[in-house]
């Protein structure tokens, strides 16, 4: 065909297929949301707004990701499916057009103690395999540099079954990179025996003061009584060194306790294996406690810390061993490897560059490879995921991401907006759940839940454009332009807590003192110092109370009541007030149905298929026996008293037959933050992140202290809800607190009688203090990337 007639052909009529440019959600009523019905268009930017609590990540994750996700799933045969993990279908009549779905959200990195930022990415994988090609001395394969994988040798007899049987000799060696002292850990525990147990008592007269162990009834220590290496009726002070050997460092070995085999192993080891080998940050704070009394924590004298072997640590590449290359700090190990000319590994150079690369165009080159995976913050571990999908060739998929601006600066919310931007552009579909005004501005299409939190929430109030947005009338387009303004005048300090020489991470040798008395912020790019300089150099302790980002851990079994505590003062009016035992009050204890253990629904196991929940028939749902429901406290039983919304509970508490202090005062705490609407019932499970943060911010509110550290308070929070944390800082302040928060929204910076900013950037660029005033000083001076973009955002 000539080009003359190709010109003249009429293009094609649109074929079905290019119709499907919407994903359509209709019927939607997956926790708080009321039959939401919306259209979503595929190839571009919607952003997802509302106070916090609206229904946003219930539309978003729960809805339209989960349901991509299961039906991804069932593509698989069902026994693939076996070993995956079951989604139920949401709550949705119609569900159309969805695309495969790349969830990017909030929720920490596992926080093993040997998990790195090299082993949850492919830099550290990468690294190994190049330092096994190119390292001198050769030491070995990938394994080799790996502190994760222990060396083996072993020597015996296989007997080979091929034609007749023959036996012959055979050694197995294996060469690891792993410290054989601290087993990969990079740090050792020396423990305090008198935290253990009291030496004064024998073991039949409970010695042991380890948390739950109990001399009666606990298996673990008849295990240490009857075990026949140690008498249990003579003090532990008076045992032989043999005695003392074998309860100690006894090795592993089979018992007899009641006639039941059971393994006896000595007390250290047990300790080390059942309680030390868990991260001290996941623990139940009585647990994190006993820790931290009994345990010393200290750097392995044999690898310093690197937690590699000798050999691991002695090949080097251009005099760089890998422990070096993983402790260098990100943006610095991308320059070493792109001076590396080595043909025989090229793919490897080019891959290993274009990860390091993507670490530093997203704003995490400040971070080491070593650094453990569990202290990274929310914002810097959804980063982290989302380092192998910038380079990635996927096209027409969709990207659903959580508050990806969390935990940045101003400076930085530019950078991840270009990211999203771009992610768009390679035509997939990026919905965004987010409350910061400059990520909503770059919007192609606005989806605003509400109007209110909880029950309040969970209707569409308005879908648009960003221009529609703020002219549309609801709470987030209201709000939309919020300033606000530098005080006129600040608080002036009661006194200071000095801060001398402190090293903490990248902090280079910070004096600084912090006023109290009045409300300080310390701010500063994301990796500049900040936590490092309140959380490692603020002594914790009496009269400092720390909240920091740290996960809400809770089952289904949990709510508002149980995590603050509230459910005791609750159980114990009742209980007073009918003359029974307050255990008959909670699901989880005497009280519960029988027929659903007091958790209100009845799961049915259907194998590689979504379990199916449905209402106990027993108790209807409401998770005590019928007896107990017979009691009641002003007219109320207990299952309608967790069915109050806070505001509900807090009069009820307050007056009349049913007034309990204790537990009024703790609904006030809860009221105060903003969570009037929540259920006392509802489960945690249920709760939106901003939810979460403030029922933290609720519970230690209850605690003594005079001085308050925040991370982060606006963490989760929408502009209308920042502006009531404002009120409650200036609050606590007024009663006396000194509150120091690390934060970088605008509006609590301009609030704040005192402003510390560390930089001037991240890493060791960073870890200085670069100023130190009022607000108004630091816009008057614009001195620093906190001051430019605050004067920006007051309009200065």
């Amino acid at each position: 065909m000539s080009k003359a007639t190709r010109a003249n052909t009429q293009s094609p009529a649109p074929r079905g297929g290019d119709r499907h440019d919407l994903i359509r959600v209709h019927g939607a009523r997956v926790n708080n949301l009321k039959d939401v019905s919306v259209e979503i268009p595929k190839r571009r930017l919607t952003v997802f707004t509302g106070v916090s609590g609206s229904g946003k990540s219930s539309l978003v994750f729960d809805t339209i990701a989960a349901e991509s996700q299961r039906l991804i799933n069932e593509t698989y045969s069902a026994f693939v499916q076996g070993f995956m993990p079951t989604l139920a279908r949401p709550e949705v009549d119609v569900l159309e057009g969805l695309t495969t779905a790349i969830v990017v959200d909030q929720q920490r990195m596992g926080a093993d103690p040997r998990s790195t930022v090299g082993t949850a990415t492919d830099a550290g994988a990468m690294l190994r395999i190049l330092f096994s090609r190119l390292g001198e001395p050769h030491i070995g394969p990938p394994g080799a540099y790996a502190f994760n994988v222990p060396s083996v040798r072993a020597s015996g007899a296989i007997t080979v079954e091929r034609g007749a049987k023959t036996t012959v000799k055979a050694t197995f060696n294996r060469t690891g990179g792993m410290c054989a002292r601290c087993e990969g850990r990079g740090s050792v525990t020396d423990i305090d025996l008198t935290q253990l147990y009291d030496d004064s008592k024998s073991l039949a007269e409970g010695a042991f003061t380890i948390p739950g162990w109990k001399s009666d009834s606990q298996w673990t220590v008849q295990v240490y009584a009857q075990s026949g290496f140690v008498d249990p009726d003579k003090p532990i002070s008076r045992y032989t060194k043999k005695e003392m050997r074998d309860f100690l460092y006894g090795e592993p070995v089979k018992v007899k306790v009641n006639g039941v085999n059971l393994t006896y192993e000595g007390l250290i080891p047990k300790l080390q294996k059942s309680i030390l080998s868990k991260d001290k940050e996941a623990m139940q704070p009585h647990i994190r406690a006993f820790v931290e009394r009994a345990v010393t924590f200290t750097t392995c004298p044999e690898c310093d810390g690197t937690r590699l072997s000798e050999g691991a640590r002695s090949s080097k590449i251009e005099g760089i061993s890998i422990a070096d290359a993983c402790a260098m700090q990100i943006s610095d190990l991308a320059g070493w490897v792109r001076g590396l000319d080595a043909p025989s590994v090229a793919p490897l150079l080019d891959a290993l560059r274009q990860t390091l690369d993507s670490f530093v165009e997203i704003g995490l080159g400040y971070l080491s490879l070593d650094r453990p995976s569990g202290t990274l913050s929310g914002g810097e571990a959804q980063r982290v995921k989302m380092i192998r999908h910038l380079g990635s060739s996927l096209t027409d998929v969709t990207y659903v991401f959580d508050e990806p601006t969390i935990g940045l600066h101003p400076h930085d919310i530019q950078r991840m907006n270009a990211l999203l931007l771009r992610l768009r552009d390679k035509g997939n579909t990026v919905l965004v759940v987010e409350h910061k005004p400059e990520t909503i501005a770059i919007a192609d299409h606005v989806v605003d839940l509400g109007p209110g939190a909880g029950t309040g929430g969970g209707t569409i109030c308005f879908e648009g454009t960003v221009e529609g947005l703020r002219t549309g009338g609801t709470i987030t387009g209201r709000h939309f332009g919020d300033r606000a303004a530098v005080k006129d005048t600040v608080r002036e300090p009661t006194g200071t807590l000095e801060i001398r020489g402190a090293t903490a991470n990248n902090l280079r040798e910070v004096d600084v003192d912090v006023p109290l008395g009045v409300l300080t912020v310390v701010t500063g790019v994301a990796g500049s110092g900040k936590s490092s300089l309140v959380h490692g150099s603020i002594p914790a302790g009496e009269g400092v109370v720390s909240i920091d980002q740290g996960a809400i851990r809770g089952s289904r079994r949990s709510n508002p009541a149980t995590y603050t505590g509230l459910l005791d003062p609750i159980r114990k009016a009742f209980a007073k007030a009918n003359g029974v035992k307050p255990a008959l009050f909670s699901a989880n204890s005497e009280g519960a149905c029988p027929g659903c253990n007091g958790a209100g629904v009845v799961y049915t196991d259907l194998a590689m298929m979504a379990a199916v929940a449905t209402t106990c028939e027993e108790c209807e749902g409401k998770r005590f026996q019928a007896a107990v429901l017979e009691y009641r406290l002003g007219g109320r039983d207990i299952s309608e008293v967790l069915a109050m919304s806070v505001t509900e509970a807090e009069e009820f508490f307050g007056a009349g037959e049913a007034a309990t202090p204790a537990a009024h005062r703790i609904l006030g705490r809860l009221a105060d933050v903003g969570l009037g609407y929540l259920s006392l019932g509802q489960p945690l499970t249920t709760l939106s992140g901003g939810e979460r943060q403030r029922l933290k911010l609720a519970t230690h509110m209850g605690e003594k202290g005079g001085v308050y550290v925040l991370d982060e308070p606006t963490a989760g929070l929408h502009l209308a809800d920042v502006e009531q944390l404002l009120h409650l800082l200036d609050r606590l302040v007024d009663s006396g607190k000194s509150v120091i928060v690390v934060e970088h929204h605008q509006a609590v910076m301009a609030h704040a009688d005192w402003i510390i900013d560390l930089g001037p950037g991240a890493g060791h660029d960073g870890g200085r203090v670069v100023f130190e005033g009022t607000p108004a000083e630091l816009v008057a001076g614009r001195t620093t990337l906190t001051g430019e973009h605050l004067a920006a955002y007051v309009g200065a």
